[in-house]
């Protein structure tokens, strides 16, 4: 082999690290270690690599060992830097390319297979961009921008977006600090695909390709929302990107749902040391401080932690309605081994609410009129009303390598949430008159969720494959008691009184009969999944889960009941590489969710079964730094609980069947230098089993987009623009209540004072459109949308 000459940098000699790696991998050692000459792979050749996050300098080496190349470069100016690893198909140009970006280094080839680093120099090399952020070894790594890989909590089989057949979604931390994505609620209105239904002040449902989203995860790991409903405003202070995978998961988590599954993959220690302190002031007196603050906690790093905090207060654009939030969350990362490594978290999570409301503005009289009101900032929440929300989470998580690919990981969370609120509803208006209903409740739901996962590559047939084995269970225990004006409740009062404020009843009567919940519900599923290389461009992805699902108590009376054993959802796609760059995809799944309400019979509800198809094309341009997705789906569900009456304590169900079918188009990346963007066509359209359109809540054609641009002249600078159009909707029973097309505009710029301070103005629905939020099912209430509103913000970063 041709020798090396070492390099001397113009400050102080070095010795060079020399990486001679071969596919079978040959550990790293001081200088003058003996190399053995290895050929190189061309180097336009494509190829997958899954190198977990890690220091820069070992995730280097990672790469070429895969890569098959010799690599040189000195390792003193990139020591202590960390590095997102790398996930997908790359060349080996590709692969330098993400791995160095922003590190002042380059790369060239020197001959024989051997490549070294140019360029750079210490202060370039400690000048990469502080977003950069050590992913945990499950996570998804971290991309500066609007492109980050997808987590493999997420995908559950380890594979990166390229490699799963189904449309994917990330919503990154820099699209949530642009925009002010503060909640779960906003985050989801950015996301192509999802529509989010807020009925209520504080409760809001989901919809993904016309059906209901029924749980979240978080990390890969959760439970369904009782009644398909999300309480209070959650914030994403402790998260540092959502994914949502479209369309059904019965692989990926614990029952088959054809919308998709949204995942919050966590903020994890870095192996470095970074903080951010942020403040910002709004329109209705609305104010947020914020802090997060990573790093070692030993010098050798082999401890690390994270603390989160963020307190949000303020009011509303709605009469009487406030909010305060206050959250705090701390996370330590154990090194035990080079094979071994503990994270332990705690979380809480306190959401307060003031002048909260059941239902919103009625829309409908009794006669079925519409409701017209001329101020967006009517409401039926009142001064005495609330809904309160306390939630604390405590997980760890435990991470072995075997070794030759293999890890195992061991993941336990459990979760204490409590509810308090004091609610106000009104229904039947006729002329002014109107009928009320006042409720009193207190909660309190014990939720405890497992996972144990193994995943790996083999061998069969002179090709590479990868398996995913696993198990999981689930628990949650609610208790509830309420109180109500009297035995039945209802009392009169009046649409203007309601509007302009009314005093409390006294809620004092309660039973334990039609007033308070205990129920159980249990989960427990295995696992497994397969990615098989047929050829060297064909890939088969293959595998099931087996569900058990039982609950038992009693909820207002009623019995809260579901069985099901062995029950298995098969998956499988193929995922075809027409080149480095595209890929073509299809997917087939069984759905399976076993359901809790009762029939007409007075019989538990058969579960909701049926099949979801998907098929389309991802691809990458400039370099992989644009993503684009195009994606046709058709899903059958049967058994979905449609119309209801009540009999006795309880509600009973009728059924119907659904048919749904359409298309997306997503893009998301640096679209050109300076220029990120995620935005999404969404075109979906439900029949009955009829064949008449149903769910007509749900918009046909939808459009979401979301830009920033750094000006090329004046780089301390970035502009933004958000857009959200949806065609015309409206509600299921009465067609005379409806919204016309709209579109929303938001735009934004921040400027950079110098590497720590800058600032920020975002300037919200900029046309002052007036529009309701929703028209979810068969409810005849909604309110409007807030009005024109700004926030200026200001951050410091160490």
């Amino acid at each position: 082999m041709a020798k090396i000459h070492r390099q001397q940098p113009a400050t102080r000699a070095f010795t060079p690290l020399i990486l001679a790696v071969a596919l079978q991998g040959v550990p790293l050692a001081g200088a003058g270690l003996a190399l053995l000459p290895l050929p190189a792979l061309a180097a336009a050749e494509g190829r997958d690599y899954r190198i977990p996050a890690g220091p820069l300098n070992a995730v280097l080496a990672r790469f070429a060992a895969t890569a098959g190349v010799q690599l040189v470069f000195d390792p003193a100016p990139l020591a202590g830097r960390s590095s997102p690893g790398l996930q997908g198909r790359y060349t080996l140009d590709q692969g330098f390319e993400r791995l160095l970006r922003g590190s002042g280094y380059r790369w060239s080839e020197r001959g024989a297979g051997i490549y070294a680093l140019e360029g750079g120099s210490a202060e370039a090399a400690l000048a990469m961009p502080e977003t950069t952020i050590q992913a945990s070894a499950t996570g998804g790594g971290a991309d500066v921008g609007y492109r980050r890989p997808v987590s493999t909590s997420t995908t559950r089989l380890g594979l990166t977006e390229r490699q799963t057949p189904q449309a994917i979604t990330t919503l990154t931390r820099d699209q949530v600090e642009d925009f002010r994505l503060q909640s779960i609620k906003e985050a989801l209105r950015a996301a192509p695909s999802v529509t989010v239904e807020q009925t209520e002040t504080d409760r809001t449902q989901f919809t993904s390709r016309g059906f209901d989203i029924n749980s979240f995860q978080y990390d890969g790991m959760g439970m369904p929302f009782v009644s398909t409903t999300l309480v209070g405003d959650q914030d994403l202070a402790e998260y540092e990107q959502v994914d949502v995978l479209h369309g059904a998961n019965g692989l990926m988590s614990g029952t088959g749902n054809p919308s998709a599954a949204v995942n919050f993959v966590r903020k994890r220690p870095t192996a470095e040391f970074q903080a951010r302190l942020g403040a910002s002031i709004g329109s209705w007196d609305n104010r947020r401080v914020d802090a997060d603050v990573s790093g070692p906690l030993i010098e050798t790093g082999k401890v690390r932690g994270r603390f989160i905090y963020a307190h949000d207060k303020g009011n509303s654009w709605l009469d009487r309605y406030g909010h305060e939030k206050n959250i705090a969350a701390g996370l330590v990362a154990f090194d035990l081994s080079e094979a071994d490594t503990l994270t332990l978290g705690f979380s809480q999570h306190n959401s307060d609410a003031n002048g909260s409301s059941w239902g919103n503005l009625p829309l409908a009289d009794v006669d079925g009129n519409p409701l017209h009101y001329g101020r967006r900032s009517s409401s039926i929440g009142q001064d005495w009303t609330y809904w309160n929300l306390d939630t604390q989470r405590v997980f760890g998580e435990f991470t072995h390598d075997f070794g030759n690919g293999w890890r195992g990981t061991l993941t336990a969370t459990g979760v204490t949430e409590r509810q308090n609120a004091d609610m106000y509803y009104i229904f039947g208006v006729n002329g002014d008159d109107a009928t009320a209903f006042g409720d009193h409740s207190a909660s309190k739901a014990h939720q405890l969720i497992g996972e144990a996962r193994l995943s790996g590559p083999f061998q069969l047939f002179g090709r590479d494959h990868e398996l995913t084995l696993g198990a999981s269970y689930g628990r949650t225990h609610q208790k509830l008691r309420e109180k109500i004006l009297a035995e039945d409740g209802y009392y009169p009062t009046t649409l203007s009184g309601s509007l302009a404020g009314v005093p409390e009843p006294s809620l004092q009567y309660t039973d334990d009969i039609g007033h308070t919940q205990d129920f159980t519900d249990r989960q427990k599923s295995l696992f497994a999944g397969a990615r098989f290389e047929l050829v060297d461009d064909l890939h088969w992805i293959v595998g099931a889960r087996m569900l058990s699902a039982d609950a038992s108590g009693l909820s207002y009376g009623a019995d809260y009941y579901t069985r099901a054993h062995g029950e298995v959802t098969p998956y499988t796609g193929l995922v075809y590489d027409l080149s480095p760059q595209w890929s073509l995809y299809a997917s087939w799944t069984k759905i399976f969710s076993p359901q809790y309400s009762f029939g007409l019979d007075g019989r538990l509800l058969d579960p909701l079964e049926g099949k979801s198809l998907e098929a389309g094309i991802k691809g990458g341009l400039f370099d992989d730094r644009l993503s684009l997705t195009a994606a046709v789906f058709k899903t059958e569900q049967r058994n979905v609980a449609s119309t209801s009456v009540f009999a006795g304590s309880r509600y009973l169900y009728d059924t119907t069947d659904y048919q749904s079918h359409g298309l997306e188009l997503q893009v998301s990346g640096e679209a050109l230098p300076g220029l990120d963007l995620l935005a999404g066509y969404t075109y979906v359209r439900i029949d009955d089993a009829d064949g008449e359109r149903a769910r007509k809540f749900v918009p046909s054609h939808s459009l979401r987009g979301l830009a920033t641009y750094r000006l090329p002249g004046l780089p301390q600078a970035k502009v933004g623009a958000r857009l959200r159009w949806q065609s015309g909707i409206e509600n299921d029973n009465n067609s005379r209540i409806h919204q016309n097309a709209y579109a929303l505009v938001d735009v934004l710029g921040s400027y950079d004072f110098d590497e720590h301070w800058s600032t920020q103005l975002n300037l919200n629905n900029l046309t002052d459109r007036k529009y309701l939020l929703s028209l979810y099912n068969n409810a005849t209430s909604g309110n409007y949308g807030a009005p024109r509103n700004a926030t200026l913000s200001v951050s410091y970063t160490f």
